[in-house]
């Protein structure tokens, strides 16, 4: 009877706790999107722009799939795939990334997913950014489309690796097709993009050592110039301009051109009076009246007239001729 008391008990009590309980939603341990300040890589001064960013926490690093601005018709979008590797991600429950050394053939399958339906070739030119080495792949769309393929893998030589620091690692890739960039120009943001993530603790440093000062500082024979171009060559002028689009063009409108009208010549005043002979006529000269035109200096004009005389013969006004009373303006 002891024995059946205790089992009854230990049931009640379980079902007590079952109904008190509050049990918490948590969400499965998966891709996320954060904002885009929380990228770990940032696109060059000038583009692309960053669209959104995914990212997946591992047990020993963080990967985040950066989406840039795409203008072009190749299938896909633009993007920046960053993964550290090394550090605790937090999230052991979706496993460690495992590590893959860059190779052609695993470049090749990469290229080919990542840019499907355009012929690419790598170049065989060894380059360089402030992260050391890097290799990239370039070719053209059937529709012109520029294309390129970057891929990094940023780590600290053997020589800078001990027991106790520098095992950290970054493994970059980048995928940027446009519609009327070049491959200079798009080769611009493998030089000018900026890793802003790190790593909590000097053991996991991807960089090696800190590179000292320029051993030709303060020595004899090695002088230095104002300007850059006299003393090493100056960096190589490349960048990446977004995409516009080309200019409306406004259709001609078609207008059917009219003859200019020209305003009719204003009447000219009949003559009064009879004809007057110039002073220069002789008598048997053919006789032509003499029509002045109206203008707003009229006044001034008659004064003129009235002033002028040639060979002593004073012409008169039309008004005097055939006056019987003969004014003192007219006897002038």
């Amino acid at each position: 009877m002891g024995l059946l008391r205790l089992i009854t008990l230990a049931g009640l009590i379980g079902i007590v706790a079952g109904c008190t309980s509050t049990g918490n939603v948590r969400q499965p341990s998966g891709p996320e999107t954060i904002p885009s300040e929380k990228a770990l890589v940032l696109p060059p001064p000038g583009g692309p722009s960053i669209v959104s960013v995914v990212e997946q926490k591992r047990g020993n690093g963080v990967e985040q799939q950066i989406s840039l601005f795409t203008s072009s018709s190749v299938t896909g979008q633009n993007f920046l795939k960053v993964q550290f590797l090394g550090a605790s991600g937090a999230n052991p429950a979706t496993g460690n990334a495992t590590y893959r050394m860059v190779n052609e053939t695993g470049i090749a399958r990469e290229i080919a997913a990542s840019v499907p339906g355009v012929r690419m070739a790598r170049s065989a030119t060894f380059l360089q950014n402030s992260y050391g080495p890097f290799g990239y792949a370039t070719g053209k769309s059937h529709a012109g489309d520029t294309c390129i393929y970057g891929w990094q893998q940023i780590r600290s030589s053997r020589s800078d690796q001990t027991q106790t620091r520098n095992f950290g690692m970054i493994q970059l890739r980048l995928r940027l097709c446009d519609a009327r960039a070049t491959e200079r120009q798009l080769l611009g943001v493998m030089y000018g993009y900026t890793v802003i993530g790190t790593f909590n603790g000097e053991i996991w440093n991807p960089y090696g050592m800190t590179r000292g000062v320029d051993p030709t500082l303060g020595q004899t024979g090695s002088p230095i110039y104002p300007d850059e171009g006299g003393y090493r060559s100056s960096p190589m002028p490349i960048g990446y301009e977004p995409a516009q689009a080309p200019a409306a063009v406004r259709p001609a409108v078609m207008r059917r051109a009219t003859a200019p009208t020209s305003a009719a010549p204003p009447a000219l005043p009949q003559a009064i009076g009879p004809r007057v002979p110039a002073p220069d006529m002789s008598e048997n000269t053919q006789l032509t009246p003499v029509i002045a035109p109206v203008s707003a200096n009229a006044p001034q004009e008659q004064a003129q007239q009235q002033a002028m005389s040639s060979g002593g013969v004073t012409v008169p006004s039309p008004d005097c001729i055939g006056n019987a009373t003969m004014t003192a303006a007219c006897q002038r």
